[in-house]
Parts: C-alpha cells; sequence; structure tokens
C-alpha cells in the first residue's frame, strides 16, 4: 500500500522561474506526445511505444533549436510525464475494452498552461535533508514537516496548483 503525504515548499524566486520552466517542459512534452499519439492513432490504429516517445519528444526534441530549452530542466520529470500520458492510455484503453471494472476512463486530454500543474520525480530526481527537498535543477526546496515521514519516499511529485501561489511537495 502506497500513502501519500503533503507538505508545503517554500522556494526563493529563482526557483520559481525554475519551477515554471519545469511544469511548462511538462506540459508541452505531454501535449506534443499526446498530439503524436492522436495523429498515429488515426493514421494506423497503433499507439506509439512509450520508449518510442521518449525517443522522439525528449532525446531528439532537445536536439533541435526549437526545442533546445527543455535541457535547461531535469529529465525525470520530462520521463514521468511520458509514463503518465502511457498509464492515461492503458487505462483509457483497457476500460474501453472491459478489462478495467468501474467507470468507463475518457482518453487523456492536453494540458491547460492555467491549470492545476504538475512535476513528479522519482528517486533519481531528489534527495530529502533535515529541513529541505533537494530537486535535480532546482535547488534545496525548504519543506513545513507538519509530521514525520514513516520512510523514505519513493517519489516527490511538485504542485502547483491553479491559484499559481502554493507548491506542495506530496510524497
Amino acid at each position: 500500500m502506497k500513502a501519500r503525504y503533503k507538505y508545503r515548499c517554500y522556494q526563493n524566486l529563482i526557483q520559481q522561474i525554475n519551477l515554471a520552466k519545469l511544469f511548462g517542459c511538462t506540459r508541452v512534452v505531454w501535449n506534443d506526445a499526446l498530439a503524436h499519439c492522436i495523429q498515429e492513432f488515426k493514421s494506423s490504429k497503433k499507439k506509439p511505444s512509450n520508449a518510442e516517445l521518449q525517443k522522439v519528444f525528449i532525446t531528439q526534441a532537445k536536439k533541435t533549436i526549437e526545442r533546445s530549452w527543455l535541457t535547461e530542466v531535469s529529465v525525470v520529470p520530462l520521463q514521468q510525464s511520458l509514463n503518465d500520458l502511457h498509464q492515461a492510455y492503458q487505462n483509457f484503453f483497457n476500460s474501453v475494452i472491459g478489462k478495467r471494472k468501474g467507470v468507463k476512463v475518457k482518453p487523456p486530454k492536453f494540458k491547460k498552461r492555467n491549470s492545476k500543474q504538475t512535476a513528479i520525480f522519482s528517486l533519481r530526481g531528489f534527495k530529502l535533508g533535515q529541513d529541505k527537498v533537494y530537486l535535480a535543477k532546482i535547488g534545496n526546496l525548504k519543506v513545513h514537516w507538519s509530521r514525520p515521514l514513516p520512510s523514505p519516499p519513493s517519489s516527490v511529485t511538485i504542485i502547483k496548483d491553479c491559484r499559481g501561489d502554493s507548491h506542495r511537495c506530496p510524497y
């Protein structure tokens, strides 16, 4: 069983800018990959694999002039964004064929700039400190620990809600 804990993070101005870049990059990677998946599915009735998407929309995209700014953020949340897209499609397809129980799942949607923004760091993208969390290419974020963690977290999700004024770090 996995548990989720929410803590408030405090960032300085440079970290706010870096987090905004990160949220934008994860959103762009998601939206580009989703548009590609929709186009491929319409033409060949087959969704590209997750490995193909990561190769095209992260590795190769970083080498282009139009998407060279993807190198300014950590690759871990970008990869996780595509993993989440893959899981969203798996849930949708399993729901359509009846393999998934419960309410029917709709296909993945494009992410908007003015809604909730998230970035997920897996184990290789963060380190916990006494009163800080180090995120790759972001730095040390101050965290208000309202309660102790029962065990080391497997991932850190940074959430910027639609108000835009608070960042939370669910583990």
